[in-house]
């Protein structure tokens, strides 16, 4: 009996031992962004979250923090270089802030369609920019994206680019969307993303300039009556994870991440383009106007933008600009 009984609290004792070393070896990733649940982003997170969870058994758990919850998207680029949040998906140019090259991602017009965005995005080009992250604490694992930028405000249509002079326009919070609006002859405001729909319904600023999948997932069509189809910018949106953390996996934990993130991302992509056409009906039965832009006005909306171009490719560097414009014409051959 008594023999029975120290069986019994030895086999508890190990059972207890084994439940804690699982716990110790299970890691957990904080997955931060700014949109919210249901917007094509989020969607691509939870497609990451589903293959990182299955194919580790458990092992790599991942928490998904969509809205900002865990503040603008510059506070998580210090959290994940801290060591403190483990994953963030956000708009690449943002992280010229950290590699100047990086605000190649917000040249006006760079891509002409979604083929050429996804041949540059996947291909060396895309790798190499995300590399030189490495050094600032950042590892780049893929590329989500918001897609082709359109401008919506409250006060006006837009038919011609002169309409846009004098309006209050909110940029991404860097120079070269600052100077893109000025050459426009609008009054740039930059804000942190989880501050715009506030600032739209208090009249705090015009407009606003964002993919046709944010519009509609935050709800910019109550606060907002106009929208013209001007496809300036295309955004990638890279999916980040801190080195301090991925370090701290081992190589086949690595795999998985890596893995997940180029998996997820393909999804991510073809969802976002699915949407694209309901989100833009759901735009105009909330009351939203929209119009196009006549190919000269297109044409002229190009030539106010060029010297923008130009001048940041200074700042960028004529050799990243010349290897990126060299990619796009083997992808346009």
């Amino acid at each position: 009996m008594k023999r029975l009984f120290i069986k019994t609290v030895l086999a508890t004792v190990t059972l207890a031992a084994c439940g804690m070393a699982a716990a110790q070896s299970s890691k957990t990733i904080k997955f931060a962004t700014q949109n919210p649940k249901g917007h094509p982003l989020v969607v691509g997170m939870e497609k990451f979250k589903e293959i990182v969870e299955a194919k580790s058994g458990g092992k790599l758990k991942v928490n998904l923090f969509p809205g900002g919850t865990l503040g603008s998207d510059q506070a998580n680029v210090s959290a994940l270089q801290g060591g403190t949040l483990e994953m963030v998906t956000m708009n690449s140019g943002i992280l010229s802030n950290q590699v100047k090259e990086f605000a190649i991602w917000d040249f006006p017009f760079m891509f002409g369609n979604e083929k050429e965005a996804d041949a540059i995005m996947d291909g060396a080009f895309g790798q190499k920019m995300h590399a030189k992250l490495d050094s600032k604490g950042l590892v780049g694992l893929a590329y989500y994206e918001l897609g082709f930028r359109q401008i919506t405000n409250g006060k006006r249509p837009i038919t011609k680019v002169d309409d846009l002079a004098g309006l209050k326009l909110r940029v991404i919070p860097n120079p070269i969307n600052v100077d893109w609006v000025k050459a426009l002859g609008a009054n740039p405001t930059p804000l942190p993303f989880p501050e715009v729909y506030g600032a739209l319904e208090q009249g705090a600023i015009d407009a606003q300039e964002n993919p046709i999948s944010v519009i509609n997932a935050n709800k910019f069509y109550e606060v907002q009556k106009h929208l013209v189809l001007s496809n300036h910018q295309y955004n990638p949106q890279s999916v980040l994870i801190s080195k301090k953390f991925w370090e701290k996996l081992d190589a086949s934990e690595q795999k998985i991440v890596s893995d997940a993130a180029k998996e997820s991302a393909k999804y991510q992509r073809e969802f976002n383009r699915s949407q694209t056409a309901g989100a833009l009906a759901n735009l105009k039965k909330g009351g939203m106007q929209v119009t196009e832009l006549p190919a000269a006005e297109l044409g002229k909306l190009r030539d106010k933008l060029r010297p923008v171009t130009a001048k940041y490719a200074v700042n960028v560097g004529q050799e990243t600009v010349q290897e990126l414009q060299a990619e796009l014409a083997k992808v346009r051959k």
